[in-house]
């Protein structure tokens, strides 16, 4: 099924915001965004004219969450095998109504538009948001959010029956608001560079599953090895510390890049931040911060005002992973997706 269709298909059943539109539609409507369109409406347009173009190939940009942005080549018919991909895992069906509410500048808001092109569905697309759902009644197939979208629309993702959530991590609160409801709810995992996710879990599992067509190892570091030959030509090597259950399955345990070597014990902030998830109700993080003695030592950084936390909050941590110092940040930087600039809001303390 993957080599028969082409990034040239737009599927007969394809409807764009109740309208059913071919491709030469989409680009009459992309150059009447890009003249008269709200700034949203304008990306889409760019968007839509790069696709039909006669390049086989899209440029774009890494979200540049653990380092510099990047732009890096993606071809289009990898970007057509993701979306069937993703169509096989969640059991997309042709005419499925879905909502688009992501910033297409990025892949993931990019991606949704190929998933309708390809599989057919019928897409409604908003100006990217805190709250998508806001004033809408309309129920839907299948949702993309980010996790500050999902915490903002918990009231009325009953109209929803799958939602996909990515670009950052969810932290304990909102997993358990979205335990509560009816709607299927799913983690991704992935990144531009794999062309969004290749992998998924349910809530309430530990474990992510691939998609179809996707491999996985581990190299020396521990660090997760993805074999996708219809989305890349190489192996996609990542800073990812993972436990592999089974061939199809794995545990993320952190980024590489974050481990902190606090007088020779390596640490690995995700997990010391999983233990605190329920106890500290703001947005934080725990990073390295330089030391004389230690090399780095363990702090822990909260968003919002100063207050006073009791003992008992790190009752559940090993001796090494207790902070040695706190501090408070009026607002944390992020990404447009809503990854938390770690190191830049470090740099700013």
């Amino acid at each position: 099924m993957i080599n028969t269709i082409t990034y040239n298909n737009v599927h007969n059943l394809f409807k764009l915001n109740g309208f059913h539109l071919n491709r030469n539609d989409l680009c009459r409507v992309a150059y009447s965004f890009i003249k008269e369109g709200e700034e949203f409406e304008k990306a889409v347009g760019d968007f839509i004219l790069d696709w039909f173009d006669a390049k086989s190939y899209l440029e774009m940009t890494t979200s540049g969450t653990t380092g510099t942005p990047k732009l890096i080549r993606i071809e289009k018919q990898a970007m057509v095998n993701s979306a069937i991909a993703t169509g096989d895992f969640f059991g997309l069906k042709p005419g499925d109504k879905a909502l688009h509410c992501l910033p297409t500048k990025y892949i993931a808001g990019k991606m949704m538009f190929v998933r309708s092109f390809i599989l057919g569905l019928d897409i409604d697309f908003v100006a990217p948001s805190a709250h998508p759902l806001q004033d809408n009644d309309s129920k839907y197939d299948f949702v993309a959010m980010v996790p500050l979208q999902a915490q903002n629309s918990l009231s009325e993702l009953e109209n929803v029956k799958t939602v996909i959530i990515g670009g950052a991590r969810m932290n304990d609160v909102l997993e358990k608001g979205l335990s509560k409801l009816k709607t299927k709810v799913y983690e991704t995992y992935g990144m531009t560079e794999t062309i969004t996710h290749i992998a998924a879990k349910q809530i309430g599992e530990e474990a992510f599953s691939v998609l179809p067509n996707i491999k996985i190892a581990i190299d020396d570091r521990n660090c997760l090895i993805i074999d996708a030959p219809e989305i890349s030509k190489g192996s996609i090597v990542t800073n990812d510390l993972v436990a592999l259950i089974g061939e199809s399955q794995f545990l993320f345990l952190g980024r590489m890049d974050n481990i902190i070597n606090s007088g020779g014990i390596k640490l690995i902030p995700e997990k010391i931040e999983a233990k605190l998830s329920h106890k500290i109700h703001t947005r934080f993080f725990v990073t390295g911060i330089q030391d004389t003695d230690l090399g780095e030592k363990l702090a822990l950084i909260i968003e919002g005002e100063e207050q006073v936390l009791e003992d008992t909050i790190f009752e559940d941590l090993d001796k090494y992973e207790k902070p040695k110092e706190i501090f408070y940040v009026a607002k944390f930087t992020e990404t447009e997706n809503g990854k938390i600039k770690r190191k830049e809001i470090v740099e700013g303390i």
